[in-house]
């Protein structure tokens, strides 16, 4: 079997733990993984000046997939925009050319209580949020500030940025959006503020033409704030969520609380070559770092998206998970997730469980 090239970036706060316990459990699965690490975020802003390093940057072009931590420090915030460790990401993103952003929330059966919703509003609980990734308000040119010369207070000083989106950019994320809802329930809802933003009104037209495509698909459009309404109200109507780069950032951590904990949310990125960055949905957490309480299984979990999406191994990915769901039966909880009547592990312990699970399924 050709050897599969992973990027192992851990990045700064929790990042380097739980990244240890993702790679602990795709050690044991035996598979011929060629793992390189290195610096990026506020640990290479400390070592090299930048949070995305040239170095690390040719890594993760060269590798099949990257398997990426968190990144940030309250102690970067003074710096620079362009040299803050958040950059990190958005470089890689862009340099990779990763537009559709994969955030499933899933609530187990064993931590339905955990959720912050009735057991019976979350109950097999199973949302795919696609978002798309390059452009909206986050890229979009001209941004800064500047003297206003109109508005309401011209004169004043004022900041703004550029919300914006072409065709082709609307086109591929609805088709990934669409192609993923007919492996599911074939059902997708387009989220977007058609009704003040001329940006979104030529989204909604776009994706619209786009789901002619898929006669066997369902589309439905929603506004945004009657779909962030919709997630606490009755989450199970949603499939396929696809929407754009800043409204997908908030739904998908708001979806994250239904499943118990964003630390139990994966996340990948990908681009048209299916090379993709894959990473806990959650930040750095740097106030719990080095504390050894942190969860790991969003990473883990994120490690078998990679595996199934970029790498090609489904059957190791089904392992991962299944691993994962076998610990949660056994009542095993990281802090984030524990309720009484469970038992309180830490992260190392967490991930020698999901490692102990695949071994004795491999065995068995």
């Amino acid at each position: 079997m050709t050897s599969l090239k992973i990027a192992v970036l851990p990045g700064d706060g929790i990042g380097p733990e739980i990244m240890a316990e993702a790679i602990k459990v795709l050690n044991v699965l035996d598979l011929p993984f060629e793992m390189e690490s290195a610096l990026v975020g506020g640990a290479a802003y400390d070592a090299f000046g930048h949070p995305l390093p040239d170095a690390t940057l040719k890594l993760a072009k060269e590798s099949d997939a990257v398997l990426f931590g968190a990144v940030g420090d309250w102690k970067y915030d003074t710096l620079d925009r362009p040299l803050r460790p958040e950059q990190a990401i958005l470089g890689l993103r862009k340099n990779l050319g990763l537009f559709a952003n994969f955030r499933p929330a899933i609530c187990y059966e064993q931590l339905v209580d955990a959720s912050s919703l009735k057991p019976e509003l979350v109950a097999g609980l199973d949302i795919l949020i696609i978002r798309e990734l390059t452009g909206d308000i986050y890229f979009g040119q001209p941004r800064g500030r500047r003297t206003a010369v109109d508005g309401h207070f011209p004169g004043s000083e004022e900041a703004f940025d550029t919300m914006r989106y072409s065709r082709p950019e609307i086109e591929r994320i609805a088709h990934v959006a669409f192609q993923a809802a007919r492996k599911r329930d074939k059902r997708v809802t387009s989220v977007d503020k058609a009704n003040v933003l001329e940006t979104f009104q030529f989204w909604k037209d776009v994706v619209t033409e786009v789901g002619k495509e898929y006669p066997d698909v369902a589309l439905d459009h929603m506004y945004v704030d009657n779909a962030a309404m919709q997630l606490v109200k009755a989450p199970k109507k949603f499939d396929v969520i696809v929407t754009g780069n800043m409204f997908g950032d908030i739904l998908s951590d708001a979806a994250a609380m239904l499943t118990g904990s964003i630390g139990m949310l994966p996340s990948a990125s990908l681009n048209a070559q299916n090379q993709g960055l894959y990473e806990p949905s959650h930040g750095s957490a740097p106030d719990i770092a080095g504390k050894g309480i942190a969860n790991p299984l969003a990473t883990i979990l994120s490690a078998a998206m990679m595996l199934r999406f970029s790498l090609q191994q489904a059957d190791a990915a089904d392992r991962i998970e299944s691993a994962v769901q076998s610990v949660l039966a056994q009542g095993l909880r990281t802090v984030d997730i524990y309720s009484a009547g469970t038992t309180k592990v830490g992260t190392r312990e967490m991930g020698d469980a999901v490692v102990a699970a695949i071994t004795k399924t491999t065995k068995g």
